[in-house]
């Protein structure tokens, strides 16, 4: 295999940041990404990133110094609620080490990183013929292909190289959310700030939340969440593109919660978007396959209840680049990375199952605050 014929499906931090540290070392990878460009669609929320996995990967591609002028301190902080407005938790930042950052700020940043030229917008990869000579064929819904020694899965969730490796498809986790966005929150709502604090909120009860964090863009992000079924969030009667309506029948599945945490739904002014919460099997694993590995949630996806999905998918991009770079024998190295993230994902994977389950019981607010308090006591 050449260094320069390397395909990286997907420009998401996982992909981003693969490239950066394989460029660092001389290859010469190509990115292909199915949107138009970096800023087709909304990147989404704040990542908190771990010393032990997304700073990690950061240090090893070179840019703590960049993130650490980028990212957020006071988003450590973390407030717990019940349905009746009881605070459980309510801790700050200084308790913490894992400093949050905007999903597109941390995209942004990572774009700078790597060589624009190695980036082909608009390349959706449609599916891969495998060769006879062990290289990949890889076709594009724009018609475009090519042919390469090695695909990488950065590609997420419905991951169309995943396939090549294993059977597995993503289930539905039961749990449905509908993305609320209030915008200027420090000019317009600064009740709501206060109520939600400088980090992340969480009102939980009856196998419901309200969800929520402040973004460095002055926008308070809800997760207006449910333990339900898989066709309700589309058999429900809400037409999500009507703003008002939308807020109206979210506060009517709210009725009997605290006025207060009303201000989540009623003050959204900004985008909804209705989203299902997929997973992959617990520990899912596949045999190697020369040429082919998968990073991020393409190897791994699971539910946001760890905060986990964007640290993995770093972690794993950094692992990954430095077993390329040792290239003594590629098959054998990549498969040594297969084998260190099969573990420490399965591990992620049941963590995060685990508080999942505990956000949305009976007692919510109290077994998630005990772990909390368990956790940080070490």
């Amino acid at each position: 295999m050449t260094k320069e014929n390397i395909a990286i499906i997907g420009a998401g931090p996982g992909g981003l940041t693969l490239a950066r540290i394989l460029q660092q070392a001389g290859y010469k990878p190509t990115i292909f990404e199915g949107d138009p460009s970096a800023t087709y669609r909304n990147q989404g929320g704040t990542l908190d990133l771990s010393t032990e996995m997304g700073q990690k990967a950061l240090k090893r591609a070179g840019l703590m110094d960049k993130f650490k002028q980028l990212c957020r301190y006071e988003g450590q902080a973390i407030k717990i609620m019940d349905k009746s407005g009881n605070i459980y938790v309510e801790e700050t930042a200084t308790e913490f080490d894992r400093p949050e950052i905007d999903r597109a700020t941390l995209q942004n940043m990572l774009l700078e990183s790597v060589n624009s030229d190695s980036i082909y917008w608009g390349y959706k990869l449609e599916y891969i013929n495998e060769l006879e000579n062990n290289q990949f064929e890889l076709k594009f819904k724009n018609e475009e292909s090519v042919i390469v020694d090695m695909v990488i899965g950065a590609d997420g969730a419905f991951s169309k190289v995943r396939p090549l490796v294993s059977d597995a498809v993503p289930e539905y986790s039961g749990l449905s959310m509908i993305e609320v966005n209030t915008l200027n929150v420090k000019e317009k709502h600064k009740d709501l700030l206060e109520l939600n604090g400088p980090g992340s909120f969480f009102g939980l009860g009856d196998q419901k939340g309200i969800l929520a964090q402040v973004n460095g863009n002055n926008t308070i992000r809800t997760y207006v969440s449910f333990k339900i079924e898989k066709d309700w969030l589309h058999n429900n009667g809400i037409n999500y593109e009507n703003r008002e309506e939308t807020k109206n029948k979210l506060i009517d599945e709210f009725s009997d919660w605290n006025p207060e945490l009303h201000k989540f739904i009623s003050y959204g002014d900004g985008e909804i978007f209705p989203r299902r919460i997929y997973e992959l099997p617990i520990g899912h694993k596949w045999n190697h396959k020369k040429g082919v590995t998968l990073i991020g949630d393409s190897a791994h996806l699971m539910s946001p209840f760890s905060g986990s999905g964007a640290n993995l998918a770093l972690l794993d991009a950094s692992e990954l680049a430095l077993k390329i770079i040792e290239n003594n024998n590629l098959d054998e190295e990549v498969i040594q990375y297969e084998e260190k993230m099969f573990k420490y994902a399965k591990d992620t994977a049941e963590q995060t199952k685990q508080i999942l389950d505990l956000c949305f019981n009976d007692k919510a607010a109290k077994n998630f605050s005990n772990m909390f308090s368990n956790f940080k006591n070490g």
